[in-house]
């Protein structure tokens, strides 16, 4: 299969054309490798998204469950590049990717920018023995002098476009960015840098390396995100079909998250006369109301009893039991909530708005 670019009359590149690629298929990136492969395959299985692979050294992949995506698993840098080019129409990837290798006319659009998993910060880490050295105006400081007495101060990182913003901005100059990837905890007692850029999710690596965080030294807060090709779900219908489909599972689990479902069986001459207690009590009202119905006994004259379903949040769910029990529930039933679907989803409402105001 051969690709070839498009680009605009001003030169700049809007995406990819591939032969041979039937244009039905629509295709997913998602991540590879890691802790980031492994939370995103179990944030779809939540959301109902199973990803089968036929062969575990393959890096293709489906979705049962969209029987027309294609699924293809490549490190998360790569994930933005193909749907940055349109080989890959949407994409699962961190942010910390989005922000330092997406590009710069425009081709990405972040149609979810927090997934729930994958957080992580890139800061700024010195050595422990940098004792006076504690915050960005420190860094400053000290690079100011190394300009008089000695190199620039050498900051080791895989996040060129974003550490160099950042420094400039914060006048730490003048500056040397060293590109490196792998153990950058080492680079500083190695002595090929002064001190890093990296991504920490709990400063764990860092403290274990003898590496300390900067006050203000936080570059970026990131987490997984949905990204799509912006000409790609403009021009085929298709993308944006699923596009709206992984929104509407994203968006319903991760609303559902936070909630539990309650069952349970409480006496009253009518329903009415039930809600009421319900209502009474602050936990109880559900999202926008409980649902209540008779229970229908073997014995005739043991009547009065109707079943109750709410909606309650999690951090509440003691509190709702005891208020069940205090109007005489029974029979308390909890289980998670998978999805709460709502009309449509304000992330897709979001991407509508931002494509219809794309100039032609």
């Amino acid at each position: 299969m051969t690709t070839d670019r498009l680009e605009t009359a001003s030169g700049s590149t809007v995406g990819w054309r591939q032969r041979g690629r039937s244009s039905d298929v629509i295709r997913l990136g998602l991540p590879s490798k890691g802790r980031m492969e492994e939370e995103t395959l179990a944030f779809l299985d939540e959301c109902g998204l199973h990803v089968t692979k036929r062969n575990v050294r393959q890096y293709v992949a489906s979705i049962p469950a969209i029987p027309e995506l294609e699924v293809w698993l490549q490190r998360s840098t790569d994930i933005v590049r193909k749907v940055c080019y349109g080989d890959v129409d949407l994409g699962v990837t961190g942010y910390d990717s989005v922000a330092e290798y997406g590009d710069k006319d425009r081709s990405i659009i972040v149609l979810h920018d927090a997934l729930g998993f994958g957080h992580c910060r890139l800061v700024l880490a010195v050595p422990d023995e940098w004792g006076d050295v504690t915050s960005v105006a420190h860094l400053a400081a000290l690079a100011r002098q190394r300009a008089d007495q000695g190199p620039h101060l050498r900051v080791g990182t895989k996040y060129e476009r974003l550490v160099a913003h950042f420094l400039t901005g914060q006048d730490i100059v003048p500056h040397q960015i060293i590109r490196a990837e792998g153990a950058l905890e080492a680079g500083p007692h190695m002595g090929y840098v002064d001190l890093i850029a990296d991504l920490t999710a709990t400063g764990v690596t860092l403290r274990e390396n003898h590496l300390k965080q900067v006050t203000g030294g936080t570059l970026l807060t990131s987490e997984a995100c949905l990204i799509g090709n912006r000409q790609a779900l403009k021009a085929r219908p298709a993308v944006l079909k699923v596009a709206k489909q992984l929104l509407e599972f994203f968006e319903a689990h991760l609303r559902a998250a936070s909630f539990h479902a309650i069952i349970a069986n409480i006496q009253g001459k009518s329903p009415e006369a039930v809600a009421q207690k319900v209502l009474s009590q602050p936990d109880l009202a559900g999202l926008q109301g409980p649902t209540i119905s008779p229970i229908y006994l073997r014995d005739p004259v043991d009547r009065g009893w109707h079943a109750i379903s709410i909606i309650v949040r999690q951090e509440r769910l003691v509190q709702a039991v005891e208020q069940l029990r205090a109007i005489g529930g029974s029979g308390v039933v909890v289980t998670p909530v998978t999805y709460i679907f709502e009309d449509e989803p304000a992330t897709f409402r979001k991407l509508l708005a931002e494509l219809e105001g794309d100039p032609e």
